[in-house]
């Protein structure tokens, strides 16, 4: 059951989210820059626009569903429920030792109702869990783009069932919970210093950076990204096979599927 469907206009605007993304990220390592150490100024400035640029992306993606079909009110509404927990469960572990319990109904609902859902719940999700926490901040619209990459994997993951489909999921899990701290250290690590072995370099090669970046992801970072892969991967393999068995009862009784045709009144004479 894929209630969000790649289709090739949501397809497009998931593609050009991406993008915006990426290049949030990335752009220190493509070009030019002496924003680091002292003279940086991080995100501070160019977040809020990041942000406001993303939330007209995200409804770009329901919009082309509703315009292709893919989606209705329905599932709008299962999306608000889930973003809903997702930030209770957030509020509740809010990355404590990188703990955070949310992931793994991400990447669950992902893998139930397909990619597209999967990121528009992982970036709605973080955003509400962010406003009940008080996490707001420069690093928040980074954490939306990289919570709805890993909701929108979950959904592009190989079809299989049966007890392989949890054990590809708790696998997924665990390397989404490495992977999401990876990417997540892109937002500062480039404008901070941590020594010349481990810091970003202006002007020096892609492949240079990458390698001190390494390291400091080895020596900072991991000690957080394993403990929330292990934690989620664990949830999955306990919780992970009556919570997809209820997502797609779910989806079956409330006939996402199927079209909604209004039978014309009858009048007696």
């Amino acid at each position: 059951m894929r209630l969000v469907r790649l289709k090739p206009r949501s397809t497009a605007t998931l593609l050009l989210a991406s993008l915006v993304g990426i290049l949030a990220f990335g752009w220190p390592l493509l070009w030019q820059t002496d924003q680091v150490g002292e003279s940086a100024i991080g995100h501070t400035t160019d977040a809020p626009w990041l942000f406001v640029l993303l939330l007209p992306l995200l409804v770009a993606v329901v919009l082309a569903e509703l315009a292709e079909a893919g989606i209705d009110a329905k599932v709008i509404s299962l999306l608000g429920m889930l973003a809903a927990v997702g930030a209770a469960l957030r509020a509740l572990g809010p990355g404590t030792a990188g703990l955070e319990p949310g992931f793994f109904l991400l990447i669950l609902a992902g893998r139930a109702f397909g990619a597209g859902f999967g990121f528009v719940l992982g970036a709605v999700s973080l955003l509400a869990g962010a406003m009940i926490s008080g996490g707001v901040g420069p690093w928040m619209p980074f954490q939306m783009f990289a919570c709805a990459w890993v909701g929108c994997l979950a959904g592009l993951l190989p079809r299989v069932g049966g007890r392989l489909e949890i054990l590809l999921l708790a696998a997924y899990s665990m390397v989404a919970g490495v992977l999401y701290g990876l990417v997540m250290n892109l937002w500062f690590w480039p404008y901070a210093t941590f020594g010349s072995d481990f810091s970003f370099i202006p002007g020096d090669s892609l492949a240079e950076n990458l390698h001190r970046y390494f390291l400091f992801v080895v020596a900072t970072s991991l000690g957080w990204d394993i403990p929330r892969g292990v934690l989620c991967a664990v949830l999955v393999l306990g919780l992970g096979r009556p919570i997809l068995n209820a997502f797609r009862r779910t989806a079956r009784k409330a006939a996402f599927d199927v079209p909604v045709v209004f039978e014309s009144g009858r009048t007696d004479g």
